[in-house]
């Protein structure tokens, strides 16, 4: 083949990037392409990460002869435009299950045969591919994370892709194609160095990752999103070392939904438990107040704090925020679930719905009545209020635990609300 195009999606890196090393291979040129799709929503924060993955992208691909072309419109239609252009013989993508994905896909399949233009799709975005396992007694997919667990271990899984070492472009490309971009200190340069400096503590991982306070999760999971880091190739850096089994339990997780999301397709609109559904209250009061973190509930606040801040929120914080929402002022699911993809960075539609829908009960939770109390919960994963205090600056000069109940003080804090009453 002489010329191949690579259309980056959720695979913004270079290391273990298959569709990338399979067109090095067969291709005298590499055409790398990202598009950017108008109709795909993202904040400020989502945006500017994006930014700092595209940089470091076009950084990597310069490094080994190539540059990455940034185009504006429709994927499809654009991709095939470039791929007429340089007169490429094939297209390489990245196989994603979102419904979204799985329409450009299809669209995009039917545009290459009329132009008759090879369509080719690699694994990459999870570890074991959605669909490739498959309960032994029948079923499309696995309902239930414990056994997908187990099948999910015994998977031989593919070998680690190594990046290329030197790519070529083609001739006589428009310079309108090429936009310049400052060095920043995202992308994948970043997630991988992140990944490497954290992995001396994943033996306490499982001890301390619930701790709100410390901080101690991995926070790759936007890295993950944007495919700057390969997930399989995180796993092989950490299989074997101390701790790592509920790091890569943490991982299967991830797996787990997408297999759930490709036999699904409506997770995200749709109760996945038709029968555990509920009759949610229309609160749009309380939604609001729970959006900006004015709910009463400290614990609560924070979170929610942190997510507008930050486009990240810390593991714990997002079940027990996840639960109040839902089992404590009984709002939908669908609500919540919206308001975390907009803004999250790692907000992906397997993940973010499945475990909204795993929290309200309507997924696959085994325990589907289960509520976190969020007094509790506080007490618990953040005993001295140090995560609270961080985020809610109202009660910055509660001391100690009674951080977490401001409201039995005898001087309750100004400028605190009181919890929500419905």
């Amino acid at each position: 083949m002489k010329v191949a195009v690579v259309l980056f999606t959720r695979d913004l890196r270079v290391h273990d990037n298959p569709a990338l090393s399979a067109a090095s291979r067969a291709a005298e040129r590499v055409l790398p392409v990202f598009v950017h799709d108008p109709a795909l929503r993202a904040g400020d924060n989502r945006r500017r990460f994006l930014d700092g993955c595209l940089a470091d992208l076009k950084a990597s691909l310069r490094k080994r002869g190539a540059d990455l072309a940034e185009l504006r419109g429709d994927p499809v239609a654009e991709a095939v435009r470039v791929a007429k252009a340089v007169g490429a013989e094939g297209i390489g993508l990245a196989d994603d299950v979102s419904g979204y994905a799985r329409d450009r896909e299809q669209r995009l399949r039917r545009a290459c045969d009329d132009e008759r233009i090879a369509l080719k799709t690699f694994p990459g975005v999870t570890i074991v591919p959605p669909g490739a396992v498959r309960p032994a007694g029948g079923g499309e997919h696995y309902k239930v994370f414990t056994p997908y667990w187990r099948a999910w271990q015994a998977q031989r899984l593919r070998d680690v892709e190594s990046a290329p070492r030197t790519l070529r472009l083609p001739d006589d490309l428009p310079a309108s194609w090429f936009k310049d971009r400052p060095a920043t200190q995202g992308g994948e340069s970043a997630a991988r160095q992140r990944l490497t400096t954290w992995l001396p503590r994943l033996e306490g991982y499982d001890a301390d990752h619930d701790a709100m306070a410390a901080d101690r999760t991995s926070r790759l999971s936007p890295f993950l999103h944007f495919g700057c880091l390969s997930p399989r190739d995180v796993a092989a850096r950490v299989d074997g070392r101390p701790g790592a089994e509920p790091f890569l339990r943490q991982l299967c997780w991830r797996d787990f939904y997408h297999q759930v999301l490709l036999a699904f397709p409506d997770l995200r609109r749709k109760a996945y438990r038709a029968s555990a559904e509920d009759t949610w209250l229309d609160e749009s009061d309380a939604l609001q107040a729970w959006r900006e973190g004015h709910t009463g509930v400290p614990i609560v606040d924070a979170g929610m704090r942190q997510l507008l801040a930050e486009g990240w929120m810390h593991n714990r914080a997002r079940l027990i925020t996840a639960s109040y929402l839902t089992k404590h002022l009984r709002v939908d699911w669908r609500a919540g679930g919206d308001h975390f993809f907009d803004l999250l960075l790692d907000g992906d539609v397997a993940n973010n719905y499945g475990n909204w829908q795993w929290v309200a009960g309507t997924g696959n939770d085994t325990k589907p009545y289960r509520r976190f109390n969020p007094i509790r919960q506080a007490h618990r994963f953040d005993p001295l209020g140090d995560y609270v205090r961080r985020y809610v600056p109202e009660l910055a000069g509660v001391e100690g635990k009674a951080v977490h109940e401001p409201w039995n003080l005898p001087q309750p804090p100004r400028g605190y609300p009181a919890p929500l009453k419905l």
